[in-house]
């Protein structure tokens, strides 16, 4: 598969978006005050570092296959960490950081979902189509677990 370059720039935009996303989630597991939060952002960090390597493969003309996994936030649920009892500072931090985290997914899945159009290759957009359902997934997760902690 040979790439054209507005496909390629498209496709680095994008790994600029993971990287950050990456990053956000290494920064903000090393911030959260609850165990379930880091255990989500550890976990979401991953799947991140996958959308990356996905994107990186397709810049080599490699599309990677795809699962399509729409599971992930639909069986997602978290434990309550938070109670009335619990420490209403670090319950506001962890909001803080969940909620900015729900507003990088709904950004970075409106990108794969204006980029999509941009490619001729129909592996390629599968791939695309793909990761932003999983993007969606992370956002429906971060909700569930800021629904279960009395924040949403």
């Amino acid at each position: 598969m040979v790439l054209t370059e507005k496909e390629t720039t498209a496709i680095k935009d994008l790994q600029t978006q993971e990287q950050t996303c990456i990053e956000k989630y290494k920064r903000y597991g090393n911030e959260a005050k609850d165990p379930v939060l880091k255990d989500l952002f550890q976990r979401l960090e991953k799947e991140e570092q996958k959308h990356y390597d996905s994107l990186g493969q397709a810049l080599k003309g490699t599309v990677p296959s795809c699962d399509c996994n729409d599971q992930d936030g639909k069986e997602y649920n978290p434990t309550a960490t938070y109670s009335a009892l619990g420490n209403p500072e670090d319950k506001k931090a962890d909001c803080f950081l969940a909620t900015d985290c729900i507003g990088t997914e709904k950004m970075v899945s409106s990108e794969y979902n204006s980029n999509v159009f941009k490619f001729g290759d129909s592996s390629l957009r599968k791939l695309l189509a793909d990761i932003q359902i999983e993007e969606q997934n992370h956002a429906e997760m971060l909700y569930k677990y800021k629904t279960v902690n009395g924040m949403a």
